[in-house]
């Protein structure tokens, strides 16, 4: 008998999603926005942080402008950190930027640190943050000063951001996320009720 002869298989290329494909260019960009002036980041720096190809940016985003309007964009970032009701959403928020450093590697507000380098798109960042961030969370908060409340639990919540994700404090980095969320979302919870 002779043996059957197949056809070498030849893989092919695994198709890339596009959802996936955009969030791994989109945190590519926020990682070098962090720590690059605007000007000075190309598409080919954010498309090898990526592992993408150049074109493949402008294939979903159709520039470096459009791209960057998205990173400096916290409207995604806020809707996930605001998302809970009143009375636990000191805690959500607490964890929401505990959890998005420790298993994502990314803050959901930290981008806001680095505005003073980006000249005229730190100006932008500034404003989307008043905008998407602090006005929600005031329009949500009741009592006086809640303009005040709002900004004071976000400057709190920013004070966490970067002792964990810039100066990595060992000790704040060592404990568990819930152990740190039952210590620090009264504080900001404190601000969020009249």
């Amino acid at each position: 008998m002779s043996a059957v002869s197949t056809p070498p298989v030849t893989p092919t290329p695994a198709r890339r999603d596009a959802e996936s494909t955009k969030a791994a260019i989109l945190k590519a960009a926020r990682h070098l926005l962090a720590r690059h002036a605007h000007g000075d980041i190309t598409l080919k720096a954010v498309a090898d942080r990526a592992g993408v190809s150049p074109p493949l940016i402008l294939k979903y985003f159709g520039n470096k402008d459009t791209l960057f309007a998205r990173v400096m964009s916290f409207e995604t970032d806020a809707d996930a950190l605001l998302a809970a009701p009143l009375d636990d959403l000191g805690a959500h928020m607490v964890r929401h930027v505990l959890v998005s450093q420790s298993e994502q590697g990314a803050d959901p507000l930290l981008r806001i640190v680095f505005a003073p380098l980006h000249g005229e798109q730190g100006d932008i960042l500034r404003a989307n943050f008043r905008t998407q961030v602090t006005d929600r969370l005031t329009a949500r908060l009741t009592g006086p000063d809640a303009g005040l409340r709002a900004e004071l639990a976000v400057a709190t919540l920013l004070g966490l951001g970067v002792m964990y994700g810039i100066a990595r404090g060992t000790e704040l980095r060592a404990q568990a996320v819930d152990p740190l969320v039952g210590r620090y979302a009264p504080t900001v919870q404190a601000y969020l009720t009249p």
